[in-house]
């Protein structure tokens, strides 16, 4: 199978003092098409770093290919969707603000904008929602918007920094299910970061856990049968290993 994502040899670090301090050492992950990898690990650990380093964000030492091709920079071939829910244009509709990179790319006609626009909020649930603004919205729903903003532009690869750790128990849960239904759909490739085992066992069919020092510690792939819950068969056995290699952290769980 085709690896739309290979990072090989990734290193990463930073300068303290006249010592310089690696954040990531020589990772190596290959993802074919329409796989979904969840990282876990400790704060500062790197996970965060490994991903803007997949968008472009970062400088690093290694090499990501998408598609074959090795990229430095940003593309609309990786888009990124943070915890923070202040990612949308606050003076823009919410219309506005999915037609604002489609814009960017190319996309001209006005017809055309508003069909798109109105074709991805229907797709993350937010039909009808055109008109409002980014204040009128909920911290759900605005992660909504980002996610479809995202889709919008055809990329292979979703990097998701803690979307949902921030909203409340019921919203997170609905937009875990929303997000497994929207991956399926587009045929996306999604990197997620997160800190809760529970979320990383429900969404993940991949599952990756950094060391403190940034090294992969672990690199397994999640057999459980869907829909996944406490009760499901394996499921005690799999938090087990997730939380054994996970250095005693509770915050994690």
């Amino acid at each position: 199978m085709d690896k739309i994502l290979k990072v090989k040899n990734l290193t990463k670090n930073y300068k303290d003092g006249a010592d310089s301090v690696n954040i990531l050492e020589n990772l190596n992950i290959d993802m074919p098409e329409n796989q979904f990898l969840c990282v876990l690990g400790p704060s500062g650990c790197g996970k965060t770093t490994l991903i803007r380093c997949i968008a472009g964000f970062e400088d690093y030492d290694g090499v990501v290919e998408v598609s074959g091709k090795e990229t430095k920079g940003p593309g609309i071939d990786r888009i990124m969707v943070f915890q923070n829910f202040d990612q949308l244009f606050p003076w823009k509709t919410v219309e506005d603000n999915i037609k604002y990179p489609l814009k960017i790319n190319g996309t001209k006609d006005k017809e055309e904008l508003s069909k798109l626009a109105k074709e991805y909020l229907e797709l993350v649930g937010l039909a009808g929602s055109e008109k409002k603004y980014p204040h009128q919205l909920s911290g759900g729903m605005k992660q909504r918007v980002s996610i479809a903003r995202g889709l919008a532009v055809k990329p292979k690869i979703i990097l998701m920094d803690e979307p949902f750790a921030s909203l409340d128990a019921i919203t997170r849960r609905n937009l875990q299910r929303e997000l497994l239904k929207i991956k399926e759909k587009e045929n996306v490739t999604v990197v997620f970061i997160t800190h809760n085992i529970q979320e990383a066992m429900t969404l993940g069919d991949r599952l990756i856990v950094l060391s403190k020092s940034g090294e992969i510690k672990l690199d397994i792939h999640n057999t459980l049968q869907a829909p996944i819950n406490p009760a499901t068969e394996g499921y005690g056995e799999l938090w087990k290993k997730l939380s054994d290699n996970l250095e005693g952290n509770s915050d994690l769980y």
